[in-house]
C-alpha cells in the first residue's frame, strides 16, 4: 500500500469522489486558488476546474448556508472551514436547518453535505481557534460527526461521507495533516459509525478518537514496556454513529475503562460514552470508569502550557495507573 500523508490521504478521497460523481463540488475559503488553508485541495482547481472547486468569501454564515441550499437540490458540496471553531457563526444553517430537513419533509429532502475541517488545539492559535465540538454538534438528531486519526481512516471516512445522504461533520486536526501512513489503493470505505480496535490487551481499555488515538498508543507502549500492562486502545473513528458495541466488547475484556479525549471535560464525549458504558456494562467493570480530558479552560496561548493542557502521552500514562491501582 502506498504510504500518504493525512493531509494527502484528504486529497486523494476529494480527488477520488469529485472523479466519481460530477454532483460533488468543494466550496469554501481559499480552496481553489490558494490550494487551500492548509494545502489540503492543492493541484484540485488545476484538474476539476472553477465550477468544482469554488472559492467563497470569507462569510461562513454565507458559505455555509449556501452549501446546505445546494444540497437540498441535488448537489453534493464538500465545504471547507479554516477552523471548526468558525461554525458558531453558521450555527442555525447547520444545526437548525441541515440537521432538520429530512425529518420535517418527511424524508422527501435529503441534505447531503459534508463540512469539513480542523477542530483541534496544540497549535498556539488562542481559545477562539481551538475549539473541538464534537459534542455539541452530536448532541442534534440528523448529522454524523466523524474524527479520523490515521491518513487511512481519513481517506477512507470522507469517501463514505461524501456518499452518504445526511449532513456529515467531518473534524480533522492541523498537528495530523503531515503524519504518515499506509493507505489502501482504490475505491476503499470505512464504514461510518464502526469502531476500530488499534491495539489488542487484556488489562485496560482505552476509549479515544482522533489525535489523542496517538497519544493513547503511545502511552500503551509504554505501560507495556515499563509496567507489564496490556492495554486495548478503541478507536471511535465516528462520535456519531456510536459504535458502542464494539467498546462493550473490549470492557467485558479487560473490565477497566479509561476515556481519553480532546474535550472539555463538562458535557463531553467522554461524559455521554461513560453512562452507555455503566449502563450497559456495569457488572463488567472491576474499578470506576475514568476519563482524561483537557483541562477546563479556554485553550492556553502559550506554547508548553498548552501542551499540559491536552491530554499528552504523559497524562495517559498517569490516568492509566491511576485506574488500574
Amino acid at each position: 500500500m502506498p504510504v500518504l500523508t493525512y493531509r494527502e490521504a484528504i486529497r486523494h478521497a476529494l480527488a477520488e469522489e469529485l472523479e466519481r460523481d460530477p454532483n460533488v463540488v468543494v466550496m469554501g475559503e481559499e480552496v481553489a486558488q490558494f490550494n487551500g488553508a492548509y494545502k489540503v485541495t492543492e493541484g484540485l482547481l488545476a484538474k476539476f476546474g472553477p465550477k468544482r472547486i469554488v472559492d467563497t468569501p470569507i462569510s461562513e454564515a454565507g458559505f455555509i448556508g449556501m452549501g446546505v441550499g445546494a444540497s437540498m437540490l441535488g448537489v453534493r458540496p464538500v465545504m471547507e472551514l479554516m477552523f471548526w471553531s468558525f461554525y458558531s457563526v453558521a450555527f442555525d444553517q447547520i444545526l437548525n436547518n441541515a440537521a432538520n430537513v429530512r425529518y420535517m419533509s418527511g424524508g422527501q429532502i435529503n441534505c447531503p453535505i459534508v463540512i469539513r475541517g480542523p477542530a483541534n488545539g496544540g497549535t498556539n492559535v488562542g481559545a477562539t481557534h481551538s475549539h473541538t465540538p464534537e459534542n455539541v454538534l452530536a448532541n442534534h438528531p440528523g448529522v454524523k460527526v466523524v474524527v479520523p486519526a490515521t491518513p487511512a481512516d481519513a481517506k477512507g471516512l470522507l469517501k463514505s461521507a461524501i456518499r452518504d445522504n445526511d449532513p456529515v461533520f467531518f473534524l480533522e486536526n492541523t498537528i495530523l495533516y503531515g503524519d504518515k501512513g499506509e493507505v489502501p489503493e482504490g475505491d476503499v470505505l470505512v464504514p461510518l459509525g464502526r469502531a476500530d480496535v488499534k491495539r489488542a490487551g487484556t488489562d485496560l481499555t482505552i476509549v479515544t478518537y482522533g489525535r489523542c488515538v496517538l497519544h493513547s498508543l503511545a502511552a500503551a507502549e509504554l505501560l507495556a514496556k515499563e509496567h507489564d500492562v496490556s492495554v486495548e486502545v478503541v478507536d471511535l473513528r465516528t462520535i456519531r454513529p456510536l459504535d458502542i458495541d464494539t467498546v462493550l466488547a473490549s470492557v467485558a475484556k479487560t473490565h477497566r475503562v479509561l476515556i481519553v479525549e480532546e474535550q472539555k471535560p463538562f458535557a463531553s464525549v467522554g461524559s455521554q460514552l461513560a453512562f452507555m458504558i455503566q449502563r450497559e456494562a456495569f457488572d463488567e467493570l472491576d474499578a470506576p470508569i475514568h476519563r482524561l480530558a483537557t483541562i477546563d479552560a479556554p485553550a492556553i496561548y502559550s506554547p508548553p502550557v498548552e501542551v499540559e493542557q491536552l491530554p499528552n502521552p504523559r497524562r495517559v500514562l498517569q490516568a492509566a495507573l491511576e485506574v488500574l491501582a
